[in-house]
């Protein structure tokens, strides 16, 4: 494996950087190409359809333009409807990204909890078949929101998030004994501090961590770098603004380019 090829991460916005950062602990130096399919976000809203013919389509193209090693699907929603054709596509591993109701049912001990993503995952049948293995003795809430994710996308952008409007969001999950939420979209931990306090005593569970986790198994033993190299930013619509900018900056995506 050449020591340049590097790790893909793909999401239709910022979300994914909250599965980029676990990584980069875990691989300091290995090179990073991160894509937001800007032209198409929020994928949240859009079909089922449109998300299994684009997402399989946009990575083939991008993977013979940047060669990586690996490629993982940073975003729940193109993961739970996309995954299986993107893998049918692609020589190369494909790691994507589930709710994480197995670690949630694990830690409630009221035995419900919450899954808290797009409109798009929360009613998709593998929620379904994950909540009946995983978490089959506990009330399994379900909320989807899409204004959490443009509220993610304008907290990095830079701008002041009004915490009535996260109260709103989350709101349906309230009152309910719910003791633990699953936060099924990657851009939700970018909302940590926001969603704690509209969900006071409730824990927050992503899978950011784990995934980082399957990456380095699924990449052990082979070359990096010596030191860290900038990373690129890629967006296939819209570009950042100077705070969005920044901010990829923080995660050493300095190289901004748009397809």
């Amino acid at each position: 494996m050449d020591a340049a090829a590097p790790l893909l991460f793909f999401d239709s916005g910022v979300g994914g950087l909250s599965v980029l950062e676990p990584t980069r602990a875990l691989l300091p130096t290995a090179p990073i190409v991160y894509v937001a399919d800007s032209a198409a976000f929020p994928y949240g809203t859009r079909s089922e359809a449109e998300i299994a013919a684009r997402v399989p389509a946009l990575l083939g193209r991008l993977t013979e333009r940047f060669r990586p090693r690996l490629a993982v699907i940073a975003c729940n929603t193109a993961s739970t409807i996309a995954l299986p054709f993107v893998r049918a596509a692609l020589d190369i591993p494909v790691v994507g990204t589930v709710p994480a109701i197995k670690p949630a049912a694990e830690q409630s001990r009221t035995r419900v909890i919450g899954v808290l993503g797009t409109e798009a995952t929360v009613r998709q049948p593998y929620v379904d078949d994950l909540a009946a293995r995983f978490a089959a003795d506990c009330t399994v809430l379900r909320h989807g929101s899409a204004d959490l994710v443009q509220l993610a996308e304008a907290k990095l952008a830079g701008e002041a998030i009004d915490p009535a409007a996260v109260a709103d969001a989350v709101a349906p999950l309230t009152g309910q004994d719910m003791d633990v939420v699953v936060l099924a979209c990657t851009h939700f931990p970018l909302l940590a501090e926001e969603l704690g306090k509209a969900l006071p005593g409730v824990a927050q569970v992503d899978g950011g961590p784990g995934i980082a986790r399957r990456i380095a198994s699924l990449t052990a033993g082979q070359s990096w770098p010596v030191q860290p190299t900038p990373g690129i930013a890629v967006f296939t619509g819209g570009g950042p603004n100077v705070q969005l900018a920044a901010a990829l900056a923080r995660f050493n995506l300095g190289d901004i380019r748009h397809v």
